[in-house]
């Protein structure tokens, strides 16, 4: 054997040598790839429905949405509605109102202080005496 076939022997067997020490990893890193392949597949069929539970649950938002709008119109239309029965009612009631209260507020004091002019002996006319009928 020459010198050359000796180096190209021992080439070999390092490369022999280097093959098997690469292997390991290469043969790790396969089932790694593998098992990411798999959680990937499980997580494609876990997000299907998901996603359709996601979509049914907003198609219902929006059903409630649209409730919600049609409640949120009407109330509008009640406060409005109340808005111009008020404002009916005080130009209608609120001027006669408001006098009737200030007479029956004129009237009790006035009451009050003819009450008061008995109680004490006093006479809202002068010139009449006590005592008659």
């Amino acid at each position: 054997m020459s010198a050359g076939q000796m180096a190209a022997l021992v080439a070999a067997g390092a490369f022999v040598v280097l093959v098997l020490l690469l292997a390991v990893p290469l043969l790790k890193l396969g089932r790694t790839l593998d098992e990411a392949t798999i959680a990937i597949r499980k997580a494609h069929e876990g997000g299907d429905p998901l996603l359709r539970n996601a979509q049914t649950t907003l198609h219902q938002v929006n059903t409630q949405l649209e409730r919600v709008d049609g409640i949120t119109s009407n109330a509008r239309t009640v406060s409005s509605n109340v808005s111009v029965l008020t404002s009916l009612f005080t130009a209608t009631l609120g001027g006669p109102l408001v006098r009737t209260a200030a007479f029956s507020y004129g009237l009790s004091k006035a009451i009050k202080a003819r009450r008061a002019g008995r109680d004490s002996g006093a006479h809202s006319r002068p010139g009449r005496r006590r005592g008659r009928k």
